[in-house]
């Protein structure tokens, strides 16, 4: 509803023309971006506070800054979670950086900010961007038979590249608004089919979009104080006040990503600097609504006390499963979600939390059974979801998303989803349970400050009905063998982030996947990938 005017240019026709057409927005967001780190600078220097930035907190919760993880995407910090939902709830990596500092004193590490210019926090309008390149690669596995939704078993690479610029302004001390704008390049591997637990959060599940910039986000937001007592928050692309009210009513309406603000991890969210993988960077069970690029419009409505936080979120789903177009008829197709968040100190002296999450979808979605049901009937030849679409039906689940600090640089994190399964999945990946287990840590312990590393364990599964229709051939919008030896799709991620200089990192990451799309006769399957990422 805010982006008419782009819509006309997602999805042109294939022809030489439009496909120079498309290029041109591309490098001129791109040009953009380039011009104005090379040439603006000094403006951007002068009108902003030139005082050295502090260190990005601990974790950061991205969604991102990709077509899904800008999910999450720029990077949330958790001082930034705390601008959200009150006081941090646990040990940052600026917490961790200060107590480095104060005993080097004068250390390059307490003076070097990470990004390419400082931001300021008095300044009414915020411009920043991010670049962040994916390449990935896996040898040929053993599989006893392939269908069009595979992985392929053949040795393959893919590289993604999204360039995100960022743009807020504070209306007055209580209302904001934002614009941000992003290009999505390239394509993942096997063409982002194939597993549950895709490899890379940045890919777009529709090459044929190509990399035509779009709007991501277009949002205001306004915060309702309820008290006087302020705490301070940290500044970012997405939360742009400085001091909040300690109590207060935030909310926000337009376009944006679910993982903006829901499911959000420190230590498990930021598909930029962090892990990788859909299902570690998001909860697998939760079939949240968003386009084909993630993201979506409607309302969020944020309740923030000392020790809690409450969210509520509607907003509009698909046209059809993993569908550019939104459909605005609320009446007929709408997605709610809640969360509730609880923050404290109850183990090891340190800070954690926990949140709870449920959603409700309701769309034009098929029916597994019902599809099972024609099939053997002899109405269709293979069973076909789509062809048992029916409007007003619901998909709902349940999440937990917990982590907690051990020590100053090392945390523990975790995430629990169920879904009923019944019907069709339908926004975000194909999976109906997942578990994920994980722990993270700064570079603090071998003087690393800015460095983070990470390791992860994932398993997801599908309910019976969805197994045995893959089993008979069955195609989902991510998924389809040509038939099915069911397994939990288990997947183990590691990786690690290097600060190069100021807005410069490098990461190394590797996955390792056993029964790939549910399938106990193909794989397993190693990933080892690269990233360059840069903040401006």
């Amino acid at each position: 509803m805010f982006y008419f005017v782009f819509a006309g240019r997602e999805l042109h026709a294939c022809s030489s023309q439009n496909r120079m057409r498309r290029l041109r927005p591309q490098f001129a967001l791109q040009t953009l971006c380039l011009a104005f780190v090379s040439f603006a600078l000094p403006c951007v220097l002068c009108a902003q506070s030139q005082a050295p930035v502090s260190a990005q907190a601990f974790g950061s919760a991205q969604q991102s800054t990709s077509p899904e993880s800008e999910s999450q995407p720029g990077a949330i910090t958790i001082s930034d979670a705390a601008a959200v939902s009150g006081p941090a709830p646990v040990v940052t990596l600026e917490q961790a950086d200060s107590d480095a500092a104060d005993q080097t004193p004068g250390s390059p590490a307490d003076q070097e900010p990470l990004t390419l210019f400082p931001h300021s926090d008095t300044s009414r309008y915020w411009i920043s961007g991010q670049a962040n390149i994916v390449f990935q690669w896996h040898p040929a596995f053993p599989a006893a038979y392939s269908g069009p939704h595979s992985f392929r078993s053949t040795a393959e690479s893919a590289t993604s590249k999204v360039y995100t610029l960022y743009l807020g302004y504070e209306l007055t001390p209580t209302t904001f608004v934002y614009l941000d704008a992003e290009s999505a390049v390239g394509t993942g591997l096997s063409s982002a089919y194939g597993l549950a637990g895709f490899t890379n959060l940045d890919v777009v599940r529709n090459p044929s979009l190509g990399g035509v910039p779009y709007l991501a986000r277009v949002m205001i937001e306004h915060m309702f104080p309820l008290s006087s007592k302020r705490v301070e928050a940290e500044r970012d692309e997405l939360h742009l006040a400085t001091s909040l009210p300690a109590r207060r009513i935030d909310l926000r309406v337009g376009k944006f990503g679910l993982p903006d603000f829901i499911d959000l991890n420190s230590w498990g969210s930021d598909s930029h600097l962090q892990f990788l993988n859909w299902t570690i960077d998001n909860n697998g069970g939760w079939d949240y609504a968003a386009n084909t690029r993630g993201y979506t419009d409607g309302a969020l409505i944020e309740y923030d006390d000392n020790w809690f936080s409450v969210r509520f979120a509607e907003v509009l789903m698909p046209k059809v499963a993993n569908g550019i177009y939104l459909d605005a008829d609320i009446a007929r197709a709408r997605a709610n979600n809640l969360e509730f968040e609880a923050r404290g100190k109850r183990f090891f002296g340190q800070p954690g939390l926990v949140r709870f999450l449920s959603y409700l979808n309701t769309a034009d979605m098929g029916n597994y059974e019902a599809s099972i049901k024609e099939y053997r009937e002899g109405i269709t030849a293979v069973p076909d979801i789509t062809a048992t679409r029916r409007q007003g039906r619901h998909k709902f689940g349940f999440g937990l998303n917990a982590e907690q600090s051990v020590t100053k640089n090392i945390g523990l994190f975790g995430r629990l989803g169920w879904s009923d399964g019944r019907n069709e999945s339908f926004a975000y990946t194909e999976v109906d349970r997942t578990a994920e287990v994980g722990a993270f840590s700064t570079g603090g312990p071998w003087h690393r400050v800015y460095d983070r590393a990470g390791v992860a364990f994932v398993a997801n599964g599908i309910v019976k009905a969805h197994q045995e229709y893959l089993a008979l051939g069955g195609l989902g919008f991510l998924l389809g063998d040509g038939g099915l030896t069911y397994g939990p799709e288990e997947i183990f991620e590691a990786f690690y982030t290097a600060h190069l200089w100021r807005g410069f990192y490098a990461s190394a990451d590797v996955q390792h996947i056993n029964n790939p799309g549910y399938n106990r006769v193909r794989g397993p399957i190693l990933v080892p990938g690269a990233r360059l990422h840069v903040d401006f």
